[in-house]
């Protein structure tokens, strides 16, 4: 039984399409933009189409960029001869708030799942190597997430990339910092003495 008129069932229902947010969080959002002044929701909408009709692919990295190459691409000062393949935009991100990478990025859009019915073809593997054979590239670090499908995608990836004769190298992991021994589990601290590092 439907207990909301259908416009706000069907705000409801597109509120919980996106990851993360349940049925409950859905109806609170919905509820939410149903309180906001009809100019406010204007502007939300607005913003929503703007973003998906002006936001592209980086002709070089595919991240998302409104002009035809993406800031960090038409950076010159960047290190040119490093690429780190990251699996979506959200993690070069992250990487950037380190303050501590100053090469250029790949970003491939996914991870291979065959689970979910996600294969290479389905990511921007192609468009990665094209750049490594017209680039002078050195190094390609590997940044997707440490998951089976991340896990996948590099093993997948550095396979693709040993005839290119170029350093393949895969982020560290390891104890967070202010985490204690006891409480990580076993292939996280094994990672981390494989890892290790001389001070």
């Amino acid at each position: 039984m439907k207990y909301f008129a259908p416009p706000v069932e069907k705000l409801i229902e597109q509120f919980a399409k996106l990851p993360g947010v349940g049925h409950k969080t859905a109806q609170r959002l919905a509820f939410h933009v149903m309180s906001m002044p009809e100019d406010e929701v204007k502007d939300f909408a607005d913003a929503l189409l703007a973003a998906k009709s002006n936001v592209q692919m980086c002709k070089i990295c595919q991240n998302l960029t409104q002009d035809e190459v993406c800031k960090i691409c038409a950076d010159e000062s960047r290190d040119r001869h490093t690429i780190c393949v990251v699996s979506d935009p959200k993690d070069l991100i992250a990487i950037e708030k380190t303050k501590e990478y100053n090469g250029l990025y790949h970003v491939l859009h996914g991870s291979i799942s065959p689970l979910n019915g996600i294969g290479p073809d389905a990511l921007k593997i192609k468009e990665l190597l094209l750049r490594i054979a017209d680039e002078d590239i050195t190094e390609i670090i590997m940044a997707t997430n440490p998951d089976t499908e991340g896990e996948t995608t590099a093993v997948y990836l550095a396979r693709l990339l040993r005839p290119f004769n170029i350093k393949i190298t895969r982020l560290a992991y390891g104890i967070p910092v202010g985490g204690h021994l006891e409480f990580a589990d076993q292939v996280t601290l094994g990672r981390a003495i494989e890892g290790r590092r001389v001070l």
